[in-house]
This record gives C-alpha cells, sequence and structure tokens, in this order.
C-alpha cells in the first residue's frame, strides 16, 4: 500500500462538514465513495481537521493509503472523475511516508473568515461571506484581538460542546484586512478549538461596530466563560486556507 496526501477544495454548501456522518453528505465520505470506486476497496480518507457545516475549504488537507499501482495523477485525477459532488475538487496528490499523518504531523493550520463589508447584500456570494451592513472600524478590531495572540485558555472562544481535552492553544497570528468591500480575518495556529474562529470573529465585530471595546475581548478571554464573548459569526464565511507539515 502507498499513502498519498491530497489537497482538496470544496464549497462545504448544504454539506454535514468534513466529517463523515449518519445522515447527510460530506466531504469525507464523497472522498471515500470516490476512492472506494477508483480502487475497487474500502478507503479511509483522514483529514487535517474537522470543518463545520457550511464552512468552505481553499486547502484541506488528508491522507488515503491505496494499493501500489497508483501514482500522484492517477489519484488526482481519478478521485476527481469518480467523485459525485461537483462541490469538491482533488487539486493536489502526493506520495508521502507511511509515518506521515494528515491531522498529526500538521504544524500550522490557517484559515480565513470573509465578511462583505456594505449595506447592500450579495446575490452571487450569499453562500459563502457573512454580510455586516454596518460599518466596521477595523483599527479597534485589529486592537481587540491582539489581545488573542498567543497561549491563551480559550474557553470563552469555544462551543459549549467542543469535546477537545484542553481548552488552551496558541495563536500564532491573526490578522485583519480590507479588499474594498471585503475584510478578511487571518488566523493561524497549530491546532484550534471547535467554533473558535467563529466565536472570535463574531467577537471582532462587536468591537468594530463599536458596541465593544478592544479591551473588552481581553476581558472576555479571562473570564474563561462562553457566555462572556460576542456571538459565533455564521459559518458559511468560514474557510480553511492552507495546513503546513
Amino acid at each position: 500500500m502507498k499513502r498519498f496526501f491530497i489537497t482538496v477544495e470544496y464549497d462545504g454548501t448544504g454539506l454535514v462538514g468534513w466529517q463523515r456522518q449518519d445522515e447527510g453528505q460530506s466531504v469525507q465520505g464523497h472522498l471515500e465513495q470516490a476512492a472506494k470506486a477508483l480502487t475497487g476497496q474500502d478507503v479511509l480518507v483522514q483529514g487535517s481537521g474537522r470543518t463545520d457545516a457550511g464552512v468552505h475549504a481553499y486547502g484541506q488537507v488528508a491522507h488515503l493509503d491505496v494499493p501500489e499501482k497508483f501514482d500522484e495523477k492517477a489519484i488526482m485525477l481519478g478521485l476527481n472523475a469518480k467523485c459525485k459532488s461537483r462541490q469538491i475538487k482533488v487539486l493536489e496528490a502526493r506520495h508521502v511516508s507511511d509515518e506521515m499523518h494528515a491531522r498529526f504531523s500538521a504544524t500550522k493550520r490557517s484559515y480565513i473568515y470573509r465578511i462583505l463589508n456594505r449595506r447592500i447584500g450579495t446575490a452571487l456570494h450569499r453562500d459563502f461571506m457573512y454580510h455586516v451592513p454596518y460599518d466596521l472600524d477595523l483599527d479597534a478590531m485589529r486592537a481587540g484581538a491582539a489581545h488573542l495572540i498567543g497561549l491563551h485558555d480559550f474557553t470563552s472562544f469555544r462551543a459549549t460542546a467542543c469535546q477537545a481535552k484542553s481548552p488552551v492553544r496558541s495563536l500564532e497570528s491573526i490578522e485583519i484586512i480590507k479588499d474594498g468591500d471585503e475584510v478578511q480575518i487571518h488566523a493561524a495556529a497549530i491546532s484550534f478549538l471547535h467554533n473558535q474562529i467563529r466565536n472570535i470573529t463574531g467577537t471582532l465585530v462587536q468591537v468594530g461596530r463599536g458596541k465593544w471595546h478592544p479591551d473588552d475581548v481581553r476581558t472576555a478571554l479571562e473570564a474563561k466563560d462562553r457566555a462572556k464573548a460576542g456571538p459565533a459569526a455564521p459559518p458559511h464565511g468560514l474557510y480553511l486556507n492552507q495546513i503546513e507539515f
């Protein structure tokens, strides 16, 4: 058997997320069905991380083990040909050692959250950007975000149902960028908690609107209480951007 890493782009609209579930269509489920159709056997497709329903990916990475006869081109083209969902594309496949693992070998994960910041919403990108019709003070948002950089207990910014054993994470960077009517929040860390970026985004939007002072972000962080942070931003603005190994 040979192990391959695949880089996957997907539109999460209408999907139950990355992880295979009993009901609904998942990215993992579609890829495993494609891999079985290609190889003639059951294949586990192990992702570098889970994304929730409605969340998208520019560069999810997963690994799979297939028979020796397959090469990188055959895996990339074959999975795309056999995948029944037009919302999922395998952009690259590369042969790696058996010791490499899509989840446990990752050294950095980065996400982008996209906000459409104008009064009128969008007809073309309504499933791909969070519409915020209020003026946002980006300098205030950056000042608030600065309190989150580094090693912290992120209890206030994780889902109440988060199953991670520890709420402690090290947020390596968070940048807020404006391009025309679009505001992007870029975040990078070794790993993230469930809903961490969506909860951070919702909180920073409160700061940008002037409802919160930037220092209120630090107060929420130190409270270690989900109820003390802002609301979760919707999933459709979130993209898994890149995985580094």
